[in-house]
């Protein structure tokens, strides 16, 4: 009879602990941690194999995290299942950390494992009405410095949710950019291939930037902001720096890149010769394929004047969409007044007269508005001796709007309803 033994992990185990990784699949369980995890634990944590002859058979594998200790893994081949394999394993395994002090080993199956047996007669007990949970982090340890080398960030999670409003563009954006980009794999079942690269377009302070972070928040992905402008300073030209930029992004598994104000380097080309910035623009075009063959990221470029942008640059094949981002309507108007307003004040304000005095306003106009309201009530309540405790009124508001120079002149609002008829793809 072949004897079975149990000995610490090989490196050349690893064939095996994908046997018994695909065995468990096979049968309808799906493992709790990645095997990606798991592997990495064998080289690093504790692991140790059970061995019939030349045939690894079952495998537990653990790490330690200060004075706990979790099983990652434990498996057996279906066929050497009930001869208390498992249990060994476990006992081999708990005998390698005990080095470590630990003073709790613990271990999270999936609701569908039954062989509980191995951990029971080890000792472990049963915790009723727990729920396990996970989240992956959406930047790697790896990736940390190439991200803080271009300045780059994770943003809150909850800024898509905090955008006021806009709900026409919102429901645009995430249908057109989030879905086939979070739901990759099911995009490519349907044929639908993902966007990498948008232009967000309309008159300024209408949002395009908080769109974009907005974006990568929704997506969870890190956002790198491009600045010409601080690029134009390398030794090597801006052409050359942007070009090292973007090489430098393609380090990132993901990414949403963000350029605005983008025709300063990608406005109309003429002239003889080519200038210098003739040479920027041609790069940026040259720049957008490569970019746009890498997977997981997502260029988004802004502009406030779009009629300026050369005519190569916007067309298909370079960019998906070009999508408008205009004033708020009556609603968003209202959601957004609403967001400003301080709590223990709406009750004193008329919203829907704010919405009616601020058309024509662009977000930007309504958000200096409303916090120069509450400015002029603080002053009041302090200054006039506490005449007007509580938080600004409807009155403060008002005065605020009609102070207020809005940002977006007719003309340019009457341009900007031209360019989406000639421009826009959505």
């Amino acid at each position: 009879m072949t004897t079975r033994k149990i000995r610490d992990f090989h490196p050349q185990d690893v064939e095996g602990i994908l046997a018994l990784w695909q065995s468990l699949k096979a049968n309808g369980v799906e493992p709790v941690y990645d095997l990606s995890e798991v592997l990495a634990s064998c080289e690093k944590d504790h692991a140790v194999v059970a061995v019939q002859g030349e045939q690894l058979v079952g495998a537990a594998v653990a790490r330690a995290a200060h004075d706990q200790g979790w099983i990652v893994f434990l498996s057996t081949l279906p066929a050497f299942r009930g001869q208390g394999i498992g249990t060994s394993l476990l006992a081999a395994v708990e005998n390698r950390m005990a080095a470590h002090g630990l003073n709790k080993l613990s271990a999270l199956m999936p609701d569908t494992e039954t062989r509980v047996e191995a951990f029971t007669n080890r000792g472990f007990v049963v915790k009723k009405n727990l729920r396990y949970f996970e989240r992956r982090i959406p930047v790697q340890r790896a990736e940390l410095g190439a991200l803080e080398e271009l300045g780059g960030r994770v943003l809150p999670r909850d800024l898509w949710d905090r955008v006021a409003g806009m709900t026409a563009e919102k429901e645009l954006l995430e249908r057109r950019l989030v879905l086939p980009l979070a739901e990759s794999e099911l995009a490519e079942e349907f044929g639908v291939v993902p966007p990498r690269a948008v232009v967000l377009f309309g008159p300024p302070g209408t949002g395009k930037t908080t769109f974009a972070k907005a974006i990568a928040s929704r997506l969870e992905w890190p956002f790198v902001e491009v600045f010409p402008s601080r690029l134009a300073g390398d030794p090597g030209g801006l052409a050359g720096a942007l070009r090292q930029t973007f090489l430098d992004i393609a380090e990132l598994e993901h990414a949403v890149v963000f350029i605005d104000e983008v025709e300063e380097i990608a406005s109309q080309r003429s002239g003889e010769p080519p200038s210098p910035m003739q040479g920027v623009t041609n790069e940026l075009l040259k720049i957008i394929p490569a970019f746009r063959d890498q997977p997981g990221r997502l260029l988004v470029c802004a502009t406030n004047f779009i009629r300026s942008l050369d005519s190569a640059f916007l067309r298909h094949g370079r960019f998906d969409y070009v999508i408008p981002i205009g004033l708020p309507d009556a609603d968003a108007r209202a959601a957004m007044w609403t967001r400003f307003i301080p709590a223990a004040a709406m009750g004193q304000v008329d919203v829907d007269g704010l919405v009616a005095a601020s058309s024509g306003f662009s977000p930007a106009d309504i958000e200096f508005a409303a916090r120069s309201a509450s400015q002029r009530a603080l002053e009041k309540a302090v200054y006039d001796g506490g005449a007007q405790a509580g938080g600004p009124v409807t009155a403060d508001y008002l005065e605020t709007i009609a102070d207020t120079r809005a940002t977006v002149s007719d003309a340019v609002a009457q341009d900007f309803l031209e360019d989406i008829e000639a421009l826009a793809r959505t």
